[in-house]
């Protein structure tokens, strides 16, 4: 086959029909194993191609997460693999062909092999197309924040005071003062008379003579 078949893949897509609708030739894409929904990291990750016409050859190709399409390789009818840069082999992708079935092999799976795979056909001036298989590894699901609900024993030293007991309190201090300061105020006029009282009974009293209270 002369040329690079990305070249080839890029003139069909510009100059040929799309097969659509009732195509003549249909084409399915999936995963060898059925029981994988997901690859895993590091996966050897076979997909499978059945088409069915198995004369014209079948192109792999991948449209990843940002939109772009990649061509993988072409398998010709006559089991020829021509993958990217016009390259026999490749160290990331191994091709095959048996009877109508066409084998892509991803050796690793890695980040940078997520996306859909397709596998397209060209045949009589029409361009043929499967539909894609996803190819992603499973979704990360962030757990959402718990909020740890615990009991806290408070200090009793940090108790809120009760509103009673400070009513009752500032009470006491009232009925202190009303009590206390009048007795007090009463007792200092007492000493200061006493005191006046014992001053004037000296001056008066003749030596010798008791003062009498």
């Amino acid at each position: 086959m002369a040329g690079s078949p990305a070249w080839l893949l890029l003139l069909a897509l510009g100059l040929c029909e799309y097969g659509h609708g009732g195509q003549k030739h249909k084409m399915t894409v999936k995963f060898r194993d059925s029981s994988i929904t997901h690859p895993r990291l590091g996966q050897r990750l076979e997909l499978v191609c059945l088409t069915t016409d198995d004369d014209s050859g079948v192109f792999w190709v991948r449209l990843d997460k940002d939109g772009t399409l990649h061509f993988i390789v072409f398998i010709s009818s006559l089991l020829r693999t021509t993958f990217a840069g016009n390259k026999g082999t490749s160290e990331r992708f191994e091709a095959t062909k048996t009877g109508r079935f066409y084998h892509l092999v991803v050796k690793s799976f890695m980040p940078q092999d997520e996306g859909n795979y397709f596998c397209l056909m060209n045949s009589n001036q029409m361009l043929y197309f499967s539909p894609g298989q996803p190819a992603f590894f499973p979704a990360r699901t962030t757990p959402a924040p718990t909020t740890q609900r615990g009991i806290t024993e408070k200090d009793p030293c940090l108790k809120t005071p009760n509103p009673e007991t400070i009513k009752e309190k500032e009470l006491n201090v009232f009925c202190d003062i009303f009590i206390w300061v009048p007795l007090a105020g009463a007792c200092l006029l007492l000493i200061i008379a006493l005191a006046v009282t014992i001053i004037l009974c000296q001056r008066k009293a003749y030596p010798g003579t008791p003062c009498r209270y």
